[in-house]
């Protein structure tokens, strides 16, 4: 497998990070029903859930060379302190089950557990068994699904079309 650079998404990322989205409309549909539009890019740059301010946004991407096979959308100490939330965690098809995603996300939890955040939560949807499942391999406890919409889980207000989305919690505790 090539090294995977984890970075900071930049302004010029955009058409890599348009590409990746249309890559992975497996994953748009299963969450919303429909894939990804274009301006669905640069909604990840507002997309805080209520009381996060911006300085807490970290959108990353994943890069093998110039390629951008991944996206990684968090919100630092939300909803507490000690915690930090995932709201998107993609990787495209072509790198999937490759060990890519496993080992950025262990990566990312080792940091945040670094950085004293105790308690790491994701989202997905409930028809996304991939998601699902890779978020039982890292550990993460799921919760039952959630339907009602136009409120905050995760690390953002869920759009009305997401509805079934299971919250995921992982201690990063050692003594889990």
């Amino acid at each position: 497998m090539d090294e995977i650079e984890v970075r900071e998404l930049a302004p010029e990322d955009e058409a890599g990070v348009a590409r990746l989205f249309a890559a992975c409309e497996d994953y748009f549909v299963a969450a919303t029903g429909a894939p990804a539009l274009a301006a669905d890019v640069q909604s990840l740059y507002y997309a805080l859930p209520e009381g996060a301010d911006v300085d807490q946004k970290r959108l990353l991407v994943l890069c093998r060379g110039e390629e951008i096979v991944g996206l990684v959308d968090l919100v630092d100490r939300h909803p507490d302190a000690a915690s930090c939330s995932a709201g998107l965690f993609l990787v495209a098809p072509d790198v999937r089950r490759a060990g890519v995603g496993t080992g950025v996300a262990r990566r990312l939890i080792e940091e945040a557990a670094g950085r004293g955040m105790r308690t790491v939560t994701a989202i997905c949807p409930s028809a996304w068994e991939p998601g699902l499942g890779f978020l039982r391999s890292l550990g993460f406890e799921i919760g039952a699904p959630r339907e009602t919409t136009g409120d905050t889980i995760g690390n953002r207000t869920r759009h009305p079309a997401e509805t079934g989305l299971r919250t995921a919690r992982l201690s990063t505790l050692a003594d889990r």
